[in-house]
């Protein structure tokens, strides 16, 4: 089945916007319509002529060849295969013109308009009712050919006439079926991916319906009727109207189950797919009726699931990922939480003078190779970034998401964001950064109005952080932690050294400050 969505174009033209196909998808829709005429005008034919066969083959078993003159057997095959030949062309010609008129939009390989599309979902119906016709001028055609032969009573003829009839309601019934089944090629690009703005297809009881209607109602219609008939019927006669039964009821069932069950296994498998995280899993919506609002139904739901995941992953990046989990499990709303946790702040140091020297393009560079360095870093010890303050960003460790050592993943992540950020300085020689680490208790929720409110921390140890980063960046090291983190930091804080103390702004008491053991590790990359 051709993905006809991923073949759809947007041209413009006078500021009008419109979907086409693309050349690949104009090819192939040719392709496929003088496939489907191909098809449908191989089946129409064999239904047909298999179902004249049928009602050829009870006819002689219901009337014996004593009752004719001649050779009757003989001259009854030659009669049908005289009506054969003479309605044939008729039907073919019929069938290709009708054909030509409702589909050319697929001969010339573009997209239906809405009357095109209402129209070809409506051909099954006409395609499969107008041989009846034919099946009717067939019988007038038999019944003034024997009634000249004067071979049959009235009462006879009008039983021949009354098998004839129905055995045609009986081919143009199945035939539908198997007709359907043969557009759903078309369908798929009429529809295109959405369901029919009003039912077209028969739907699934309907067509059960109608598989029965032919495999026994037929059938049992013969035997119902059989009374009327001074003779009654042969042994012959129940053996052609059990053949009816058994292989016209298994084939009409055949038709029937399959249109049903193969879309249905293509929605199992693409739920399958869904189910393992693939969410580009769309059906190709093939059916007028109760199976293509499923497969329309199926492309709605994974289409808000892509939208959902978007969402939660843009969410995600405004917020970071554990506060998009914690809102998504437990829904939003104001309030707090008291929680130990540690922080890192960043900041660039001279980075309004960066702006005035160097072009628009190098600082908004400079500024994304040092805001995706934080990113990266922070996120690789299980931190997150809880907001871009101007030329800063200010990283959370312990909160929302509980960790117990969130003082050593803080401290891990801020001597490897030095190393990096010395790293990237080689490529944005402008890029300079004070980092402070700080722990302590903070309260953690949602900060703001009903309408409009974000995460965040307050407390003592952003404070101490914010601090700490002014002063690392008068410090060669340019990096700074305070006792609070790096005590409690288990064998993490065999990294650091004990500074001494400092007195801070907004603090009372001083600050006993750390520094990292080792000097900042820069590796380069030597080109030949």
């Amino acid at each position: 089945m051709v993905e006809v969505r991923n073949l759809i174009v947007m041209a413009t033209s006078s500021g009008v916007s419109e979907r086409v196909l693309s050349p690949e998808a104009s090819a192939e829709l040719r392709r496929t319509g003088r496939d489907v005429r191909m098809r449908l005008l191989v089946r129409f034919s064999l239904l047909h002529a298999a179902g004249g066969l049928m009602v050829f083959s009870y006819l002689q078993q219901l009337y014996p060849a004593s009752q004719a003159f001649g050779t009757p057997w003989l001259n009854d095959l030659a009669l049908l295969a005289l009506t054969e030949i003479t309605l044939a062309p008729v039907a073919w010609l019929w069938f290709g013109k009708k054909f030509k008129k409702s589909e050319r939009w697929a001969l010339d390989g573009r997209l239906p308009t809405a009357k095109e599309r209402e129209r070809v979902l409506d051909e099954p119906w006409r395609m499969a009712a107008r041989p009846f016709l034919l099946w009717v001028l067939a019988t007038c055609f038999v019944a003034t050919s024997i009634s000249l032969r004067s071979s049959y009573a009235d009462r006879e003829i009008f039983d021949i006439v009354q098998i004839m009839l129905i055995g045609g309601l009986a081919v143009c019934a199945i035939s539908y079926l198997v007709i359907e089944q043969t557009y759903r090629p078309l369908f798929a690009f009429a529809l295109d991916g959405e369901a029919a703005p009003r039912p077209a297809s028969l739907g699934i009881r309907p067509r059960l319906l109608l598989a029965w209607a032919v495999g026994s109602g037929v059938p049992l219609l013969g035997l119902v009727l059989a009374p009327w008939r001074e003779t009654g019927l042969s042994p012959g006669a129940m053996a052609v109207l059990a053949a009816v039964g058994l292989v016209g009821g298994l084939f009409a069932m055949l038709v029937a189950s399959n249109s049903i069950a193969e879309p249905l296994d293509e929605v199992r498998d693409a739920l399958g797919r869904v189910a393992s995280g693939d969410l580009e899993a769309d059906l190709a919506v093939d059916d007028g009726g109760e199976v293509g609002q499923l497969q329309a139904g199926f492309n709605r739901m994974v289409s808000g699931l892509r939208e959902r995941a978007e969402l939660q992953d843009l969410f995600s990046r405004h917020v970071g990922h554990e506060v998009a989990a914690q809102a998504l499990e437990r829904g939003t709303g104001l309030g707090g939480e008291s929680r130990r946790a540690s922080v890192i702040f960043v900041d660039l140091i001279g980075s309004t003078a960066m702006a005035e020297v160097l072009p628009p393009g190098e600082v908004v560079a400079t500024l994304n190779a040092f805001f995706q360095t934080v990113v990266e870093t922070v996120t690789e010890q299980g931190g997150w970034v809880n907001k871009f303050a101007g030329d800063g960003a200010l990283c959370i460790f312990g909160v929302p998401g509980f960790q117990p050592d969130h003082e050593a993943r803080a401290l891990r992540a801020a001597r490897a964001l030095r190393d990096r950020l010395a790293e990237v300085r080689s490529d944005h020689p402008g890029l300079d950064a004070g980092i402070g680490v700080s722990a302590g208790t903070v309260v953690a929720g949602n900060v703001g109005g009903e309408e409009r409110y974000e995460f965040t921390v307050i407390g003592r140890a952003v404070n101490e952080a914010a601090r700490l980063t002014d002063l690392a960046k008068q410090r060669p090291g340019r990096l700074l932690a305070s006792a609070g983190a790096v005590r409690s930091a288990g064998v993490e804080r065999t990294q650091w050294v004990d500074r001494g103390r400092v007195g801070l702004r907004g603090q009372q008491a001083p600050t006993v400050i750390f520094e990292p053991s080792t000097p900042v590790r820069v590796t380069t990359t030597n080109v030949d």
